[in-house]
Order: structure tokens, then C-alpha cells, then sequence
């Protein structure tokens, strides 16, 4: 999967576990886009045809939403949430196998948004 990493999910070790298990990774430090907006940032990961993995919840939802309603379209959202709850937060680790656990349902990512913390 083609991914972009949003600069809140952005630590090291996440981007290298998604690399070692076979995505292709982009970061907004890697690309230049360190401190952009998040509507910025989805569109950079939309014309780069990449998944959006963030933490911003709340932000990516709305951006969803508006997309919805304005008949746009995404490469899809996928969302990760951190409620500072050891039984549901997910770890770099976990965030992978939800990857994965998404992609092996044959799921629909395109035009999504998908909390991964239900597909550990």
C-alpha cells in the first residue's frame, strides 16, 4: 500500500515497520511538508494517489466529510486513536497488523474513513 504518513504519526520506528512490511512510506520531512495544514496535507497525499495515516481524528473526519459532500474524492483515511487506554491504543507494531487485518478483509479504503483501533 502507498502510504502517507501524516507528521503527527511520523516517528521513526512507525515509518520503518510499515517499510519492513512492504509499504511504500512517504513522510511530510521527506517531502518537504514539515508544519502544513491538514487540509494541505490530505492533498498532497490525494495527488500522490496515498493513503492517509494521521492520529488527527477529528480534523481528517471533517476533511472526510467535506470531500463527501462536495462529491470529491480520496485515496482513503486511516486513522488511528489515542486515548492514552493501554487496552485500546494501538503500537507502531499493532498499527501494521491493523494494516494488514484491513487489506486481507478486502476492504474498501478508497473514499474511507477507517479507525484502525477496530481492526487489531
Amino acid at each position: 500500500m502507498k502510504i502517507y504518513v501524516d507528521e503527527d504519526m511520523a516517528a521513526g520506528i512507525l515509518v520503518q515497520i510499515l517499510q519492513k512490511a512492504g509499504h511504500d512510506v512517504e513522510s511530510p520531512s521527506g517531502v518537504g511538508m514539515m508544519g502544513r495544514s491538514d487540509p494541505v496535507q490530505l492533498a498532497f497525499a490525494i495527488h500522490e494517489n496515498r493513503v492517509c495515516l494521521t492520529a488527527n481524528y477529528d480534523d481528517f473526519e471533517e476533511l472526510h466529510w467535506l470531500l463527501r459532500e462536495a462529491n470529491g474524492h480520496h485515496t482513503g483515511i486511516l486513522v488511528v486513536r489515542q486515548d492514552n487506554d493501554p487496552a485500546r491504543d494501538l503500537t507502531p507494531k499493532g498499527i501494521v497488523a491493523a494494516i494488514r487485518k484491513l487489506e486481507a478483509a478486502g476492504m474498501p479504503i478508497a473514499n474511507e474513513y477507517t479507525i484502525l483501533n477496530h481492526w487489531r
